[in-house]
């Protein structure tokens, strides 16, 4: 055997073994950050981690549920879904975790409609296969359902479309179809409206109530004080 020859072997079988130690790390590293314990590791993930143990999900086929079996997508086949969740979710939420106060569960509902949509616009784009996961064939007893259910055939619907604030604390429902044509958040209109809400309209709406709320408090601190000058005057004749 040649020296060329022999060193064409070692450079295959060094590529090997460092593929093999590549693979291990990869999806051992995947398996670490999808265990519940790390998924909590950081404080404010301590919230929605006792809404899911006290939600009808936990526990009722004798299976607990963490937080992996809903926000990362199981199997082979979604392994690369599963580490761009990590990837670019998990970079975000980090850097977030950082610079946000999440001290107390106030401060954490301040951020929870938009931690809220970014979770279900994940499972809109992967049409919703955590929930079909464990709800493989769903047969909705009512006909109203039943026709919704059909919509994931003739319109495209998946579950998170209609089935949101199952497990955590409610948040406003999120119009999903409407949000990825907007680029933005979008709410849900009210049942009978024809509308529906961004959030910006919403916040410009909450802006026009205050300064209404200041001007009313303006107008009685003028009239009581005028009030109070007018009852001085009295007093004094």
């Amino acid at each position: 055997m040649t020296r060329l020859q022999k060193g064409s072997i070692g450079t295959l079988l060094t590529g090997a073994l460092l593929g093999i130690a590549l693979v291990a790390v990869v999806f051992g590293g995947e398996a670490a950050l999808s265990t519940e314990e790390f998924c909590t590791s950081c404080h404010s993930m301590s919230y929605p981690q006792s809404e899911l143990k006290e939600s009808t999900h936990y526990g009722a086929l004798g299976i607990n549920p963490t937080c992996k079996d809903c926000h990362i997508p199981q199997g082979i086949e979604n392994f690369h879904l599963a580490v761009a969740t990590h990837v670019v979710d998990g970079a975000r939420e980090l850097w977030l975790e950082m610079v946000n106060d999440y001290s107390t569960l106030e401060k954490f509902n301040e951020r929870r409609l938009e931690m809220a949509h970014d979770a279900r616009m994940n499972l809109k784009k992967w049409d919703s296969i955590t929930c079909r996961t464990c709800h493989v064939k769903p047969a909705p007893p009512g006909e109203s359902a039943q026709a919704e259910h059909k919509k994931m055939e003739t319109e495209g619907a998946t579950c998170i479309d209609c089935h949101q604030n199952l497990v955590h604390e409610e948040a406003p429902m999120t119009d999903l179809n409407a949000s990825l044509a907007a680029g933005k958040l979008v709410l849900k209109s009210e049942e009978g409206d024809d509308d529906v809400d961004d959030v910006d309209d919403v916040d410009d709406e909450d802006e026009e109530v205050e300064v209404e709320v200041e001007e009313t408090e303006t107008a009685d601190d003028s009239d009581s004080a005028s009030s109070s000058n007018h009852d001085d005057d009295s007093d004094d004749e």
